[in-house]
């Protein structure tokens, strides 16, 4: 086989630097924003906040500024250190194997207390030996954040064994387990759901017979209570349904989850800022895009002046001063590039939050969500002409604030239904028709997906049983069985 060249010509598409920075731009909340364009900032010094009322021309020539109408950074900069130093410029020494297109996988720190440092303080309160303590502190860092010891004692036997090199008894780790259970909060350490809830009801001082009957029925009747058969338990312990309602009331107070009680304290709470501002007068929709996802920018006049003159000059001719204007030239076309990025982001998410007042126009108008009309990502993109992947990025991460909550665009996007006449309707409509008959069911009969399906039937909706069912679990209700109450 004979080696041969050849000529042929090929048509590839590929993403610009610029595309792949408007996309990521697109896709961030207004908080993210916010931190993109500080980073941004502190690692070119030829981007600057503020409002650019002319635009500049990169080759232009501005009449110089006096000393005090420069920022700070401006009069520390000394473009002389670029070009007389005798050093070498540091960017020219810097190695970096990452493109500037990877997405940092940088796991942050955080601080204060966790569920297990609980347990541990509480740990040291006890007078263990060397070698129990080890233990606990073992069987403590196997507790999940949930509060629960999920692997059984003969396995962490062998783990102490082969790990610690300490030889113990499974019947050992229960006398220092149930040690372990007696720490706050109530029912950690639990190795299943029922021993977690009688360890909470054995807290309890009180010996009423509401209380009796409830250890009663979470030691013998567990299946029952899960399986909520209440009939046969109200059978088996001689009481009636009210009695039994108030045997299951003191049940549910309980913590099924005692771990989280510690999670939830220390959980950093989210504040949403929404990326629009939707109002309604005098019933007409109007809507503004928050001023914190538009920001003022722009290049540093100092730099362009810098640039202007080095390049009139004659002392350009060397090497270093060459470096130096590319080098200055690079920040200015990124600095350009980010502004030009932003302002799209901004043109884009106006455009798209129009195409989507416009589809749902008359819910804005009244709140009413049996007024959403169906509208998928392909409606929006057909619309303002732009690609799907596009409207998702929108979409998937901006809120709307509107008279009747701030919610995030996605939720108004819905598949479509046809009624017996032959309307089309959004599923959200369904979902809110089925949400109203599960609230206003009896609750000691709940109704069954068929039943619901034959009432959704009887408005004009097609719907068979197992779309109740997907609907019914994509709003998180479970099935009638478990709706059941005394």
């Amino acid at each position: 086989m004979s080696l041969k060249q050849s000529l042929s010509l090929k048509l590839h598409q590929k993403l610009s630097p610029q595309q792949i920075q408007l996309m990521k731009l697109l896709q961030l909340p207004t908080i993210a924003l916010e931190q993109r364009i500080k980073e941004e900032i502190e690692m070119n010094p030829a981007l600057e906040e503020g409002n650019e009322n002319n635009e500049i021309d990169e080759f232009s020539n501005e009449e110089d500024f006096n000393d005090e109408e420069k920022s700070d950074a401006e009069k520390d900069f000394n473009f002389d250190d670029y070009v007389n130093g005798d050093e070498i410029p540091s960017y020219r020494l810097n190695a970096n194997n990452t493109s500037n297109d990877d997405e940092s996988k940088q796991m942050p720190y955080s601080g204060g207390n966790t569920f297990h440092d609980l347990l541990d303080a509480q740990m040291l309160m006890y007078d263990f030996d060397d070698e129990d303590q080890q233990i606990a502190s073992f069987l403590i860092g196997s507790i999940d954040e949930s509060g629960y010891l999920r692997r059984d004692l003969n396995s962490l036997v062998d783990d102490l064994d082969f790990t610690q090199n300490i030889h113990t008894t499974e019947e050992h780790l229960k006398k220092i387990l149930s040690v372990i259970q007696q720490f706050d909060p109530a029912g950690v350490g639990a190795r299943t759901l029922q021993e977690c809830l009688l360890l909470q009801l054995k807290r309890k001082k009180e010996n009423s017979l509401v209380l009796l009957n409830a250890k009663e029925i979470i030691q013998n009747y567990f299946e029952e209570l899960s399986k909520k058969h209440f009939d046969k338990i109200a059978e088996k312990l001689s009481i009636s349904d009210e009695d039994l309602k108030d045997v299951i009331e003191e049940i549910t107070k309980l913590n099924p989850k005692p771990g989280s009680s510690m999670n939830e304290t220390s959980k950093i709470v989210q504040h949403i800022i929404p990326d629009f501002i939707l109002i309604v007068e005098d019933k007409k929709v109007e809507f503004s895009i928050n001023s914190r996802n538009a920001p003022e920018l722009k290049i540093s006049n100092e730099y362009q002046n810098m640039i202007q003159t080095y390049r009139e000059s004659k002392s350009t001719s060397g090497k270093s001063q060459k470096d130096a204007l590319m080098f200055i030239k690079q920040k200015l076309d990124s600095a350009k590039w980010f502004i030009d990025a932003i302002k799209q982001r901004q043109d884009t998410l106006m455009i798209t939050m129009e195409a989507i007042v416009k589809r749902q126009e008359k819910y804005f108008l009244e709140g009413d969500e049996t007024l959403i009309t169906p509208m998928i990502l392909k409606d929006i993109a057909e619309e303002i002409n732009m690609d799907i992947s596009t409207v998702s990025r929108v979409v998937n991460s901006k809120y709307v604030q509107t008279p009747y909550g701030t919610f995030l665009l996605k939720t108004f996007f819905s598949e479509s239904l046809s009624t017996e006449s032959g309307e089309e309707v959004s599923s959200r409509e369904v979902k809110k028709i089925l949400k109203d008959a599960i609230d206003e069911e009896d609750k000691s009969r709940p109704l069954t997906d068929d039943k619901l399906s034959k009432i959704l039937n009887s408005k004009g909706y097609n719907i068979a049983r197992r779309t109740v069912a997907k609907y019914r679990e994509q709003l998180g209700i479970p099935v009638a069985r478990m709706r059941k109450e005394l």
